[in-house]
């Protein structure tokens, strides 16, 4: 059975609640009450992860992340996600293509859905 180990950074119980609780991210208050609830000794990390919601391997890995390298270690930090395959390079600085001029469309009013007072086609 794994074991949330508190004595090793200097925490109590209530600490992980106090974090689960004050957190400023909502990933970090998770990590902390999964914790909060398996040193309390309400739940196991496999019963703690079905009851969050989540995969039992990330709820063990929170635990290991915990006990290896501390509370610090639970805080979410955003990575940007993964590069873009393509650079960018519209001169704009858009990634979205430019809509061109404005041309006069050549589509019949009657197939085309327009209403019944423009001009007729044919």
């Amino acid at each position: 059975m794994v074991r949330v180990d508190l004595a090793r950074w200097g925490q109590t119980v209530e600490d992980l609640r106090a974090a689960s609780l004050e957190a400023p991210h909502r990933r970090t208050r998770e990590r902390f009450q999964a914790l909060y609830l398996i040193a309390s000794g309400r739940f196991n990390a496999t019963s703690c992860a079905l009851h969050i919601g989540r995969h039992n391997e990330t709820v063990l890995g929170w635990v290991h992340l915990y006990n290896g390298k501390g509370p610090a270690a639970l805080t979410y930090r955003k990575t940007g996600g993964s590069a873009p395959l393509l650079p960018r390079s519209r001169s704009n600085g858009s990634s979205r293509p430019s809509s061109g001029p404005n041309r006069p469309s050549t589509d019949c009013p009657v197939t085309s859905g327009r209403s019944r007072n423009s001009a007729p086609c044919c």
